[in-house]
């Protein structure tokens, strides 16, 4: 079994699920709009909002959908972690899901056990974790 990360959204999902694709070298694989469901089937809200999108980021998908205002719940008590593969692409990805950042919990800096790691939550609510072990991984 594999987990999945499902995240929701105030209406934004497509906007956040395709530039979070972008950054991390993913792909869109499915947008179903709540214009697409049968009227009996749909989700408060408008045709354009999103009632699910799924991308792939290598082994992993990342599903999300829109949530109506009476709906919506602020994500909390998780983080999306990712583990970059350089300190290039730390400083890459960091610049670009933390652009426009709502909080940056922690800026990036060196720590016991990465390189180089940071947390902060993004324009879209999401709360991300970023790391570079670098050196400082098992084994080396």
């Amino acid at each position: 079994m594999e987990p999945t990360i499902y995240l929701f959204f105030k209406g934004n999902c497509l906007e956040a699920m395709t530039r979070y694709a972008k950054v991390l070298g993913g792909e869109v694989s499915g947008v179903f709009r709540n214009g697409d469901a049968d009227p009996d089937s749909r989700m408060p809200g408008g045709d354009d909002l999103v009632m699910n999108m799924a991308i792939k980021l290598g082994h992993t998908t990342v599903m999300a959908s829109d949530n109506s205002d009476e709906m919506y719940d602020k994500p909390q008590g998780f983080y999306v972690t990712i583990e970059t593969p350089s300190r290039a692409e730390f400083d890459r990805v960091y610049g670009a899901l933390s652009e426009g950042a709502e909080v940056i919990t922690m800026a990036p800096d060196e720590t016991f056990w990465a390189e180089r790691f940071a947390m902060f939550r993004d324009v879209y609510g999401t709360p991300w974790m970023l790391s570079f072990t670098g050196s400082k991984g098992q084994g080396q």
